[in-house]
Parts: C-alpha cells; structure tokens; sequence
C-alpha cells in the first residue's frame, strides 16, 4: 500500500528555517517525480516544487524560488523541502504528492499533510 507521511511542520518566526521530510513507501520511490504542494485557509492547493526521479532537475514556484530547496534520497525514499526565510505568507499546510499510473491513468497520491505556521 502506498503511503507518503510528511513530518518537519511547526511554528516558526518569520526569517526562520524549517525542514519538512516525507516517507515513502509501496512503490519504487526512485522511479518517480516527487512534489511538494501547500494550501493555505482559503486558497487553492499549489504546487511549490518538483524534483525528477533521480534529481536531476527541479522546479519551484516563483513565490518560493531562492528561499526553498527540494531534494530527495532514494536510498532512504525519502524527498525534502528546506524552507528558508521564512515568510507570514508561507504559512500552509504542505503535501508530498506523486502521480503513478494506475491501470492507464495517472493517479496522484497525497500525504496527510504537515502544518507551517509563519507567526511573530
């Protein structure tokens, strides 16, 4: 069964850092894009950054470009997203995700989320 757990989320002052993890598992992990995506009270969810299989290449969305860092350790199957300062407006709860192709059509599939409060 797949399962994607996000850990890492709390409160934080606005210029501070914080590292969130996720753990993957039930499928082959280093096969697959990973994402990272958040929805803050009232707004739709956004994707904040992308990283390819191996690593190779990642994306991010402009609001974050600079401050945040995605990167990911297939040997423990495991994506990380390094948020540096930090912003009021980052304040969200964040989702790993990624898309399987399940019986010809792609599928996304969602941790449950960890909390990122931004707060002076």
């Amino acid at each position: 069964q797949l399962q994607l757990v996000e850990s890492g989320g709390g409160l934080v002052q606005p210029g501070g850092s914080l590292r969130l993890s996720c753990a993957a598992s039930g499928f082959t992990f280093s096969s697959y894009t990973m994402n990272w995506y958040r929805q803050a009270p009232g707004k739709e969810r956004e994707v904040v950054a992308t990283i390819t299989s191996a690593g190779g290449l990642t994306n991010y969305a402009d609001s974050v470009k600079g401050r945040f860092t995605i990167s990911r350790d297939n040997a423990k199957n495991t994506v990380y997203l390094q948020m540096n300062s930090l912003k009021l407006e980052d304040t969200a709860v964040y989702y790993c995700n990624t898309r399987l192709i399940n019986w010809g059509t792609w599928v996304d599939y969602w941790g449950q989320g960890t909390q990122v409060t931004v707060s002076s």
